[in-house]
C-alpha cells in the first residue's frame, strides 16, 4: 500500500540552561528548560536518508547555550524569539521553528539579623532557594512571516477555604454527592495565554511585567469570586485577564478540582462544623475552558499537555 510523509518536525528537547548575570556582588539567575522543534523541507531525510537539509539537533543544543551568552536571557519569551528567528532565517530548508520553554524561578535567601549586619544586607546577593509555587512556561512559533507567542504557568495550587458552594445540579439514580453551601474550593492551575503581538518591535510587550500582572489578576479573581462552581471561577479568572491586559486575546485554563470532603466524625461522638476534611487526590473533576476577546478566533490547543 503506498504511503506519504505527513507532518514532521525534529529538534533537541529539554536543553537545561542556567544563566548567571553578575551585577557586581549581586547575581541574577535565569533557569530554563528549552525545547527546539524545526520543520520545513525535510522529505529527503525521511524518504532517502539524505541529511543535506538537516541541521543536527546537537547544533540546536549548542545554539541555545551560545545565545544565552550572546543575547542573555531577559525573559523566556524574548529568548525564544531570538532562537526561532535565528533558525528560520539562517537555514533555508527550515520554514518553521517552535520553541517551548519552562522557567524555574529562584529567590534570594534571607540571612539572620546578626549576619545581615556583617554583609550589609538582609539577603545574600548570591544565594538562592528554588521557588516552588509554579513553573512558568512559554511557546514561541515563527514561520518566517508571522509569530505566535503563548505564555503560561502550571502547578500553581490555590485554595479558598470558604465562599464556595455547589448545589442545584442534575441528579439521577447514581447521584450520591451531597449539596454543599460552604465548601473548600481548591485547584492546581494550568493556564496559557496568547499574545496579539505580531512583529512590531516597538509594540512588543514587556514580557516579565506582563507575566507578573497576568498572575496577579488571575489570583485576585480566584480570591474575590464568590464561587457557585469551579467553572464560574475559571471564567472570572480568564475574563479578568482579558479585560485587564490589552496585549492578550485568548486564555485557556485546565483546572482539576482538588476535592476536600468533610470527614464523618459522628462515630466518635464529635461534630464536624466545616473543620476537618479528607483531601482526595483522585479521581478528580477536571474543568477546562477557553476565554476569548470578542471577535477573536481560538488558537491555543485544547490539549495543553504538550505545550
Amino acid at each position: 500500500m503506498p504511503t506519504i510523509l505527513g507532518q514532521n518536525q525534529y529538534g533537541k528537547a529539554e536543553n537545561r540552561v542556567v544563566k548567571i548575570t553578575r551585577d557586581g556582588d549581586t547575581h541574577h539567575i535565569k533557569d530554563l528548560n528549552v525545547s527546539v522543534a524545526l520543520s520545513g523541507d525535510m522529505s529527503d531525510v525521511h524518504l532517502s536518508g539524505s541529511n543535506a537539509n538537516c541541521l543536527p539537533t546537537d547544533t540546536t543544543k549548542n545554539t541555545v547555550y551560545a545565545f544565552a551568552k550572546e543575547y542573555g536571557i531577559e525573559s523566556a519569551e524574548q529568548f525564544g524569539i531570538h532562537l526561532a528567528r535565528h533558525f528560520v532565517t539562517s537555514q533555508e530548508p527550515i520554514h518553521r521553528a517552535r520553541i517551548r520553554i519552562e522557567e524555574y524561578a529562584w529567590e534570594r535567601i534571607e540571612t539572620s539579623e546578626a549576619n545581615s549586619k556583617f554583609i550589609g544586607s538582609d539577603e545574600v546577593k548570591h544565594s538562592f532557594v528554588r521557588k516552588g509555587q509554579e513553573t512558568r512556561v512559554s511557546e514561541i512559533t515563527y514561520d518566517g512571516e508571522s509569530w505566535q507567542v503563548i505564555s503560561g504557568l502550571k502547578d500553581l495550587v490555590v485554595m479558598n477555604s470558604t465562599n464556595s458552594e455547589f448545589w442545584g445540579y442534575v441528579k439521577d439514580k447514581y447521584t450520591t454527592l451531597q449539596e454543599a453551601y460552604d465548601r473548600i474550593l481548591a485547584t492546581q492551575v494550568s493556564g496559557r495565554w496568547r499574545f496579539n503581538w505580531t512583529d512590531d518591535e516597538q509594540k512588543m510587550p514587556h514580557w516579565e511585567r506582563s507575566y507578573e500582572q497576568v498572575r496577579k489578576h488571575m489570583l485576585q479573581a480566584f480570591a474575590e469570586t464568590y464561587s457557585l462552581s469551579l467553572q464560574q471561577t475559571l471564567y472570572q479568572m480568564g475574563s479578568r485577564i482579558i479585560n485587564s491586559r490589552s496585549e492578550i486575546d485568548e486564555v485557556r485554563f485546565s483546572l482539576p478540582n482538588k476535592h476536600h470532603f468533610l470527614v464523618d466524625l459522628e462515630p466518635f461522638g464529635l461534630k464536624n462544623d466545616n473543620e476537618v476534611y479528607f483531601a482526595a487526590d483522585r479521581p478528580y473533576g477536571l474543568i477546562e475552558a477557553t476565554i476569548l476577546r470578542d471577535g477573536v478566533e481560538p488558537k491555543i490547543p485544547v490539549d495543553m499537555t504538550n505545550l
